[in-house]
């Protein structure tokens, strides 16, 4: 997705200013530089507990997998670690990182729930000098995000592919949406522009359902199921689309010849690809305890006083049963991944510099690198 060159500002060094909780940030639009890792440190916080706080949004297995990276970089550099599950309630999760501003954590890496409403809290976490990592949704001062575009494209073409070599080019599809949140909808615009190629197809439903979870694609899946009781075609997140597979399952309607794909890379969606007659036929991978891994260790630099990046991707991947075999051993063993600079630019791409001094330039923007 791009943006106008009138909204894209180059990203210029700041000297070390005095910065108030709850700043604005950065709130428009920048391109950040590569991230350079020779840059000079700064000043370390003080008064903070070295302590890494994951304020979770739920335990689908894909956040499972970002907090098995974070517990093993706190690990590895002797931080306290602990988990701060939310259960998919935005008002417990804002409790939650109101009482981090002021306990004197650290470091946190958080999954959103609800940015907007989230957003006040988290510039106080920031403004007390804390590390803030954010997965996809500012604020932070470091925001991780994929290519959401690319993401939602790999998982289209390869269900285009499949349905014009396996199901004659004629396909009904569902998509599992989440367009309500504005960070991921790129993904799905990219399934719409590639299925829109292939006249064979129709989208006979276009839907976000209420929770990102399985239970959430299971219920969904079983109100089209009411309406459309034949469907091919299953694109969106692998913790939704395994929900939607468990309906089409207990109502008799799945088949060995359906696509269903997801994104995240989930163990479960992973094992189904491994079975070989599974409807379930394609993930693609964002490696959640690598990133994870990485997010912990930019946490401890911080806290020593450190530059780190103000951004990161996460590369889509598209697993297949010939590469799960290598991928497995990547997310099994994150510390290794991240010490290696050639396997981790496979998974990681990093941009712009930030540390203690620099604060005020945190991310408060839905930042994105396609939006160049």
């Amino acid at each position: 997705m791009k943006l106008p060159l009138s909204a894209v500002l180059l990203l210029a060094c700041a000297a070390p200013v005095a910065f108030a909780a709850g700043g604005d940030g950065l709130t428009t639009p920048v391109r950040l530089p590569a991230y350079d890792e020779a840059r000079a440190s700064c000043s370390a916080p003080t008064g903070l507990q070295k302590t890494l706080v994951f304020v979770q949004d739920n335990r689908r297995e894909f956040m499972q997998g970002v907090g098995r990276g974070l517990e093993a970089a706190a690990r590895a550099r002797g931080l306290g670690y602990r988990v701060d599950f939310a259960d998919n309630d935005p008002e417990l999760m804002i409790r939650q990182i109101d009482a981090i501003a002021t306990d004197g954590t650290g470091a946190i890496v958080v999954a959103p729930i609800d940015p907007p409403s989230l957003a006040p809290a988290l510039k106080n976490v920031i403004g007390a000098g804390a590390y803030v990592g954010a997965i996809v949704p500012p604020p932070a001062t470091t925001v991780l995000n994929a290519p959401q575009y690319m993401t939602g494209k790999v998982l289209a073409e390869a269900a285009a592919e499949y349905i014009r070599t396996r199901l004659g080019g004629k396909a009904r599809v569902v998509l599992l949406t989440h367009d309500s949140l504005q960070f991921l909808a790129p993904r799905f615009t990219a399934m719409r522009d590639t299925l829109r190629g292939l006249p064979g197809v129709t989208i006979v439903a276009d839907i976000s359902p209420a929770t990102v979870d399985k239970d959430g694609g299971y219920r969904t899946m079983k109100m089209i199921l009411l309406a459309q009781p034949s469907i091919d075609v299953v694109l969106g997140a692998d913790t939704v689309v395994l929900g939607a597979l468990a309906a089409l399952r207990d109502a008799g309607k799945a088949r060995a010849d359906q696509f269903l794909g997801g994104i995240d890379g989930e163990r479960e969606a992973v094992d189904e690809i491994r079975k070989g007659d599974s409807p379930y036929k394609a993930s693609i991978s964002l490696a959640s305890p690598i990133f994870g891994y990485a997010m912990g260790q930019h946490a401890a630099d911080w806290l020593e006083g450190k530059s780190i990046p103000q951004a990161m991707d996460i590369l889509p991947r598209a697993l297949t049963r010939d590469n799960i075999a290598d991928y497995e051993r990547d997310v099994a063993d994150p510390g290794a991944v991240f010490a290696d600079p050639t396997r981790r630019g496979s998974y990681l791409r990093m941009y712009g510099n930030i540390c203690f001094d620099t604060r005020d330039e945190y991310i408060d923007f839905p930042w994105s690198s396609e939006a160049m």
